[in-house]
């Protein structure tokens, strides 16, 4: 596939929807080509592109109905549904799946999805495979735009709104650990102050971002420990946080296991990496050869994408804006995408096996089968 097959704008197709067989609106946000999609697609798995903080002002998320049982066909109080788990898992089939049954809506919950253009190497699902469901939160960003997740808060939160007010189940459906839970959680982001950020971005420079994250450790070794070693924007965030708070990180968090807004229920896709990891293999080197080189490539030269940016540092994105620069050969490519993927998987367990609330089902199995016997057995 070369670059030039590629669309030159992505647009959405903003408050006009076309209707589907069922009378249902379809969401057309994209319109691109599809032929890599046959080749990435079998695997529905969400995203290679990994999770992003970002900070703004406090947001109240609009409120839906109250949490009363929803489940079966008929039922007329809605409780949004969220599926969650690592990815490569198989979020996005049993989320389709579940809106089937249901009558529900999807909305993504994938930080890199956010971004219009980045679509193989995030698995994005293309139109054309996406049943005629509405999505939500798909396409919304440029490249060059910082992620925030306080902004998807506030969006995704209308969304979630509107589609319960419309009579349909809102089916969160996305692996981005802390946008999950700004919705789920109505977390109330801590302050920023843009002087104490470019303090610490500073001194970034100076001393590396391995030198950060050891000041930070000194300073508050719990957060260190939740932090990975080479992640400098969050390392940043964390420091920022400590010295306008002048409390622990952990305190500006939002506390897991409380009811969760809009009475969500929470299923998640439990792998073993005997299983998970062949298909995160597969995947990548899919992605890989259905055009991923040539979709950064196209990004950077028309869209503006750059290493340093949000977009620029997703997994898979960042490997290829490497080799761009001749810092990693075409195999190493493949290969720091492949293990960048399972260093995050595991980061993604680790977070969601802390939440007691989520209902655990075999991702080797029938799931959506398990899905809706825990649903309906447990309203």
């Amino acid at each position: 596939m070369s670059s030039t097959s590629l669309p030159g704008r992505w647009r959405g197709c903003g408050s006009q929807h076309r209707r589907d067989g069922k009378n249902r609106p379809v969401a057309g946000c994209l319109r691109r080509p599809a032929r890599w999609s046959a080749v990435v697609f079998p695997l529905l798995a969400p995203t290679i592109g990994c999770d992003v903080v970002d900070t703004a002002a406090d947001v109240n998320l609009p409120s839906g109905p109250s949490a009363t049982p929803v489940g079966r066909p008929g039922d007329r109080a809605i409780r949004p549904i969220a599926v969650v788990g690592p990815t490569a898992s198989g979020k996005s089939e049993l989320g389709l799946n579940l809106c089937e049954r249901y009558g529900g809506e999807v909305v993504n919950v994938d930080s890199m999805q956010l971004y219009r253009g980045m679509d193989i190497g995030t698995a994005k699902l293309p139109v054309a495979q996406r049943r005629g469901i509405p999505h939500h939160q798909l396409d919304v960003w440029d490249v060059t735009e910082p992620a925030s997740v306080a902004r998807f808060q506030k969006e995704a939160g209308k969304d979630i709104a509107a589609i319960m007010a419309r009579g349909a189940v809102p089916v969160l459906v996305g692996g981005s650990m802390l946008y999950i839970q700004s919705l789920i959680d109505q977390w109330r982001f801590p302050p920023t102050d843009p002087e104490v950020r470019r303090k610490y971005f500073r001194l970034l420079d100076e001393i590396g971002v391995v030198g950060l994250h050891r000041r930070l450790a000194e300073i508050d070794p719990e957060a260190a420990a939740t932090i990975e070693d080479f992640d400098s924007r969050r390392t940043v965030r964390a420091l920022e946080v400590i010295e306008l708070t002048g409390q622990p990180y952990a305190a500006s968090q939002p506390v897991i296991g409380r009811t969760a807004h809009w009475g969500t229920r929470i299923i998640g896709l439990s792998t073993r990496s005997e299983w998970l990891n062949p298909r995160i293999d597969k995947r990548t080197r899919a992605m890989f050869d259905a055009g991923l080189v040539d979709e950064v490539r196209h990004l950077v030269d028309d869209h503006g994408l750059a290493a340093g940016s949000t977009a620029g540092r997703a997994i898979g994105y960042a490997q290829v804006l490497a080799h761009f620069q001749g810092e990693l050969t075409a195999e190493q490519m493949v290969e720091r995408t492949i293990t960048g993927t399972r260093r995050y998987v595991r980061r993604q367990r680790s977070w969601f096996k802390r939440d007691p609330r989520i209902r655990w089902i075999d991702a080797t199995g029938d799931t959506l089968g398990q899905a809706v016997a825990e649903l309906e057995s447990h309203p």
